[in-house]
């Protein structure tokens, strides 16, 4: 097992997530590389009649990718790689000023799975975007992203709790409001300090989705610098391997057998129920819109549909040195062994031999490893948005994911090759090679 394949590809995507601190930048960073492809957006108001080559769609924190080449048939069947662009994190209130004690303070709340312990004496910056007043009434958006130390949720010292390294859970309902300055609350502070960063006047923020993000930059672990260590590697490592590989699919000597697609959804840590999430019609629509534009019926859909594959992409457990024994004795996947394939009897994942056999024909071709995992029958089994793409347009789901640690904390772990030979697989099954 060794880091040195894939090096470069693990450099740009620590520039990735450097650049994507919220779901809406992860949109902004992935569309900038599509557009630098050659890949169009297109809008949902647009005629989207005849539109071949690289084409995308975006909303809030959510994606679209797909490529199609020049006289592909109407129904031919999609190559679809599933990811997420959200991180468990602490979001900003709506009514966010406050404070106590002699302390200016903000009010969070708990975004997902976050372990509490990992945000606490972090230095911690504000990202998301603005809502504002826009000409003729209609609203306009703005990211914002500030990388500056402006916050802080300090650990109560051990001298005023002894029992802290006793597994005592903090409360989470209280204790959780960042610092960033002395004195009593000033309502409408943040926005005006946000508002300022994003070069807009605070009177036109009608609204905002904000959160926070330790500014801590991505980098390199270890005695030869073979592990990654990086906020949002869950799931910024596959969003950023299924656009290196559509790229690499829609302009690779080789034409596509199959449309290649990449969909990146939003809210998946909270359950993937919104507009943008994958329990929603947002990537059916599209699929199906596109097999109209090509001139094809509900026949050249179903067809389309027939012969589909989709790999869901996210990040899987390493076997972990200190709690081996959470881990399935015979299942221990490590950093730099290759992605894992994800099986749940229980369709926790959606995985059966079927897509196995497509996953792991495709890492033979690209000289991948690749490593089995499941979870230990004693503890629950986590999910994807693999299950619930599968039920949605009944298509054969592989669910992988490169293996880490510490996944969901402030700032996670993984091996520096698995990105790469992840993004070399998908790449493969995209082109159908």
């Amino acid at each position: 097992m060794t880091p040195a394949p894939h090096r470069s590809h693990t450099d740009d995507l620590l520039s990735f997530i450097a650049a994507s601190p919220s779901p809406y930048h992860v949109v902004a960073s992935a569309a900038q590389r599509l557009e630098k492809a050659g890949f169009r957006e297109l809008r949902g108001t647009d005629d989207w009649t005849g539109a071949t080559g690289g084409l995308f769609v975006s909303r809030a924190g959510a994606l679209i990718a797909w490529y199609v080449p020049e006289d592909a048939p109407a129904h031919t069947p999609f190559r679809i790689v599933g990811t997420h662009t959200d991180s468990p994190n602490l979001r900003i209130k709506p009514a966010p000023d406050t404070g106590t004690a002699g302390w200016r303070q903000i009010g969070v709340e708990i975004y997902g799975g976050v372990p509490l312990n990992t945000w606490l004496d972090r230095d911690l910056g504000i990202s998301g975007r603005l809502a504002l007043r826009g000409p003729d009434g209609v609203p306009r958006s703005r990211l914002v992203q500030i990388d500056e130390p402006l916050l802080r949720v300090p650990q109560l010292a051990i001298h005023l709790d002894r029992s802290v390294n006793e597994g005592v859970a903090l409360d989470r309902q209280r204790h959780i409001a960042p610092i960033w300055a002395l004195g009593d609350p000033r309502e409408g502070e943040l926005v005006r300090r946000v508002a300022a960063a994003a070069g807009e006047d605070p009177a036109d923020v009608l609204g905002w989705d904000l959160m926070l993000h330790d500014i801590q930059p991505p980098g390199y672990l270890g005695v030869d610098r073979e592990f990654v260590v990086a906020s949002r590697l869950d799931n910024q490592v596959s969003v950023h391997a299924g656009v290196t590989a559509l790229v690499d699919a829609a302009t690779g000597s080789t034409q596509p057998a199959f449309i290649p697609v990449l969909a990146a959804f939003d809210h998946e840590e909270v359950g993937s129920g919104s507009e943008t999430g994958a329990q929603s019609p947002l990537l059916e629509r599209i699929l199906s819109r596109s097999v109209s534009a090509r001139g094809g019926g509900d026949e050249d859909w179903s067809r389309a549909l027939a012969g589909a594959f989709c790999v869901s992409a996210d990040m899987a457990h390493a076997v972990h040195p200190n709690y081996s024994e959470r881990h399935d004795p015979d299942h221990c996947p490590l950093p730099n062994g290759g992605p894992t394939i994800k099986v749940n009897v229980n369709q926790r994942y959606a995985t059966d031999s079927t897509g196995i056999a497509m996953f792991t024909a495709a890492a033979e071709r690209v000289g991948a490893p690749w490593q089995p995992f499941v979870s230990n029958n004693a503890m629950p089994c986590g999910t994807s948005i693999g299950p619930l793409t599968a039920a949605r347009l009944g298509v054969t789901t592989v669910d992988v994911g490169v293996p880490g640690l510490s996944m969901h904390s402030a700032r996670e772990m993984c091996g520096v090759s698995d990105p790469g030979y992840l993004a070399a697989i998908l790449a493969t099954i995209m082109v159908g090679d």
